[in-house]
């Protein structure tokens, strides 16, 4: 699977549209859906390739705004550390390749879908 740059996202304005917090939970759904039997098949490689897109791309509009979030949270205080830590991790699996040793891009999707399902609850947590 071909790994992508993303593009950085607009900066934080008031005139910016706020991210689409359904959608994202929904393309986290597909690969993490919590009916889903451990047994249950992978999405088709194209279709998996396609949710890896957009997880990615997700995950690079929402980082931004968490991490813009957390300056604004006391230096020292347990919410700033964990958002930090989130947007931290989420950077880190952005920049992770799918990898044979740990289910290959099915795995590879699956995790960059917690980090973004870890980034919407944070988001919302902040009231937005």
């Amino acid at each position: 699977m071909a790994t992508d740059t993303i593009p950085a996202p607009p900066a934080s304005g008031q005139d910016q549209i706020p991210p689409d917090i359904a959608t994202m939970r929904a393309v986290v759904g597909e690969l993490l859906d919590p009916d889903a039997a451990p047994g249950v098949l992978p999405p088709a490689p194209a279709d998996l390739e396609t949710l890896t897109r957009q997880l990615r791309g997700h995950i690079a509009l929402l980082l931004p705004e968490v991490e813009q979030a957390a300056k604004r949270l006391p230096r020292g205080s347990i919410p700033r550390y964990c958002l930090l830590a989130c947007a931290g991790e989420a950077r880190g699996r952005l920049r992770e390749t799918p990898s044979p040793r740990f289910n290959g891009p099915v795995g590879h999707a699956r995790r960059l879908a917690r980090s973004l399902g870890a980034l919407c609850d944070h988001y919302e947590q902040l009231g937005h």
